[in-house]
This record gives structure tokens, sequence and C-alpha cells, in this order.
């Protein structure tokens, strides 16, 4: 038995000390940046207290999370999922509503978001299942069973509908079967099923939306008509799979020996995600889709869907290299930039920061990530590893995702910027992972 005072200085003695300063460094940002977004609306004072809260909350469970054992929860991996699928059906029937979405138990004074945390739970019960089946990743089984942990929480999230939030599961599950060595053609069909499951019905959107500017241009106009005639789409397809096929017979002919297993897995996934994308095109509403394709062409809706990102570059443009200074940027002062507190929150630090606070931001972000992915080297297991690995992989996802969108060259998806972006749910989640980061790298030392 562990004396409680050896413990706590066990624990704190072992603190990753650079991860702590970039954490608070980030969070300082963050602060500032709400602050000025809400301050000539006069909601500093909410934005700022439902964040102490809900960061005050966090940071108590990060520190239980680092003194809790990060290995149990490889054993308690079934009891995890089941909760996880409680939290997202519960919401689904108690939740609130709230822009379009019931994802949202509201307890008054503040609400939480139960996906936040069921993203959390998925890495954790994901790297158990493929610690320890990593041997058998070969058979068929696994990777059933691996749709199947993955559909599980898919399919209940966008019932809300929250399709942002799906996002995210998808490089998590990508890297962590790369890590575990799962062969890079399966994980190509995997990236081949979600690329059609989300491209077909955005590519007919962005189509539609252009419209008049592809009436000079033959082929691309051909293109949108096939798609929006489902004989055509279904001949299409058909000679895709045809050409596969084809190409596998002329590669024999030469003597490339390439088992007939491949360009069927391959014609298998191309079908699965056309099937897919049939879903995902019913259950995304017809703003939603415009939103995700207009970042190629913002000019074709710019008082609708191209309206955020046209204000973001102008909010990040006009802050040049020193920035306008704080509580002084025009395009958030005066409200022309949309969810400047939430979704939009790097435009703000762009906007009155600069070039130089934006790089700054960045940099710190970047710290946090590579401080994440060493603590995943030097776990001292692979369960460990995977897990650190995963939390690494979302966070890093978000960042690029959400500053690439305020810089209109990524779909304006609705991702906060985590650690940075407003929202109790998103700090309070994003604290619990790094409490879990601490755990990992304060075990690789002793096994309290």
């Amino acid at each position: 038995m562990i004396n409680k005072k050896i413990f706590f200085q066990r624990l704190i003695s072992n603190i990753d000390l650079a991860l702590a300063l970039v954490i608070l460094v980030l969070m300082f940002i963050s602060f500032t940046a709400i602050y000025s977004a809400g301050v000539n609306f006069g909601l500093s004072f909410k934005y700022i207290s439902v964040q102490c809260l809900a960061s005050g909350m966090g940071f108590i469970c990060l520190l239980f999370l680092a003194s809790f054992n990060y290995q149990y929860y490889k054993h308690l991996n079934k009891v995890i999922y089941v909760l996880s699928l409680v939290l997202l059906i519960a919401v689904l029937i108690f939740g609130s509503v709230k822009r379009g979405t019931k994802g949202w138990f509201d307890f008054g004074i503040i609400s939480f978001q139960p996906v936040e945390i069921a993203k959390i739970m998925f890495i954790l019960v994901f790297s158990s299942f493929i610690d320890a089946k990593a041997k058998k990743i070969k058979k068929a089984s696994f990777f059933i069973s691996t749709f199947a942990i993955l559909a599980g929480h898919l399919m209940l999230i966008m019932m809300q509908p929250d399709f942002s939030s799906t996002l995210s599961y998808f490089p998590v599950t990508l890297i962590l079967l790369f890590i575990v060595g799962v062969e890079p053609f399966l994980l190509l069909c995997i990236i081949i099923i979600g690329g059609l499951a989300v491209g077909i019905p955005l590519l007919k959107t962005f189509l539609d939306m252009q419209i008049n500017f592809l009436q000079d241009k033959t082929f691309l106009t051909n293109i949108a008509t096939c798609l929006r005639i489902g004989w055509c789409s279904g001949y299409i397809l058909v000679a895709v799979l045809f050409l596969i096929m084809c190409s596998w017979g002329i590669l024999w002919k030469f003597r490339i020996k390439i088992s007939l297993i491949y360009p069927i897995v391959l014609c298998g996934a191309i079908l699965l995600g056309c099937a897919v994308s049939i879903t995902v095109e019913k259950s995304l509403k017809n703003y939603q889709r415009k939103r995700l394709v207009v970042f190629l062409n913002p000019k074709i809706d710019p008082r609708g869907s191209g309206y955020n990102i046209i204000q973001s570059k102008i909010a990040i443009g006009s802050g040049r290299f020193t920035g306008k200074g704080f509580k002084k940027g025009t395009q958030t002062q005066l409200g022309f930039l949309p969810e400047q507190h939430t979704d939009f929150i790097f435009s703000v630090i762009g906007e009155e920061g600069g070039w130089i606070m934006a790089q700054l931001t960045i940099l710190f972000y970047s710290l946090f990530i590579w401080r994440a992915l060493a603590i995943a080297k030097e776990s001292r297991d692979r369960y460990g590893s995977l897990v650190a690995t995963g939390l690494a992989t979302m966070f890093a996802f978000y960042a690029v995702i959400n500053i690439g969108m305020v810089m209109g060259m990524m779909p304006v998806t609705g991702m906060p910027l985590l650690l940075l972006s407003y929202g109790g749910s998103s700090i309070f989640s994003s604290l619990c992972a790094i409490g879990i980061l601490c755990s990992i790298h304060i075990r690789k030392h002793t096994y309290f």
C-alpha cells in the first residue's frame, strides 16, 4: 500500500512540465481571445465565467485521471464502450437541440455535449481492442469487429445529426490501424470508402452550386448531369469496376502476379462507399453540404454559405504582421466575423494579434502535439502508446481542419480548435484527454 504523501510527491515530481507549460500558454491565449470576442456585445463575462467553470472542472478531472493508472482502461474496455453508447443514446432521448443538432444535455447555466467525451472513450476502447488482437489483423473477423466498434458510435452521432464530430473518428482509426501493422492496401480501401461516402454527395452539391459557371465547360456539365441521373451514375460505376478487373487481367498477362483478392476487395470498397454515400446524403441537410464545399469558391454564395469564410479571410488578412491590437479588431468587434468565440477563434487571434500571434499559437499547438507523440513513443507498453497516439491524432486533426477552415483552405465543418475555442464540453474533454496523457507519461517511471 503506497502512502498518500509519497503518492502525490511522485505524481508531482513526474509531471510533464513542458506539456503543462504549453497547455497554460494556449489557455491564456484562449481566454484573451474569447474575452475580446465578446467584449463589444456585453458577453465577455458570460464567456469567461463558463470557460473558467469548465476549465476548473477539467483540471480536477485532469489531476484525477493523471493519478489513475491508465492500464486499467484496457481491462475495462467493454464497460467503457457500453457507457459511451449509453451516453450517445441518452442524448438522443433526453438531449436538447442546438443549431439543428440534438446533442446536448442542458443543465441551465452550463450544457454538456457527450460526444466530446465519447470520442476519448472510443480511443481507449479501440486501442485496447487492436492491442489485444494485434496478431489477428489479417483475419476477416478483426475488420468486422473494427467496423462494428466504429459503426456503433458513428450511427448514433449521425442520428443527432452531428457530421463534424464523426470526422475525427476516421484519422484516429486509420493511424491506430497503421501502427498496429494493418496492410496499407486495406487502409487505402477504408480511405476509399470514406472518401466516396462523403465525396459523392458533396460533389453533387458543388456542381449544382456551380451550374452557371459550368455552362461553358461541357466536360464538367456532363459530369454534373450524370451525377443527377441515377442510371448514368450506375453506368460510370460499372465502367470503373470493369476497368479495375481488366487492369488486373493485363497485369497477369505481363506476369505481374497479383492475387485476385486485391481487385475484389477494391471493387467491394468502391461499392460500399457508393452505398454509404446515399445514407450520408440523406443525413446531411442541404445547407450543411453547401457549407462543406463552398470553401472551393466562396464567391458562388457570398451572402450565404460563403459568408463565414470570406469574413474570416478578411479578418486574418487585415491583422497583417503585428495585428490591430487587443479589442481593436474591426471584423471581430463590429460583428462581421461569425462564431468568433468558437469555430473562428483563430481569426480573432490573427486579426488582433497579427501574423506573430497566429504563428506563436501554431508553434505552441505544435509543441503540444509533439509532447503527446513523445509520450506515445516513451510509453512502457503498446496500449499506452496507442492511446497517446490516438489522442495526439485527434488534437492534430482538429487543429489542421479548424485553422485550414478559417483560412479558406478547408471545409467549414463546425469543428472547434481544441483548447482555444469557447465551449465547456470542448475544454473539459480536452483537459480529460490531457489527464490520460499525463497518466501514460508518469507511469513510464513507476507502476503506481
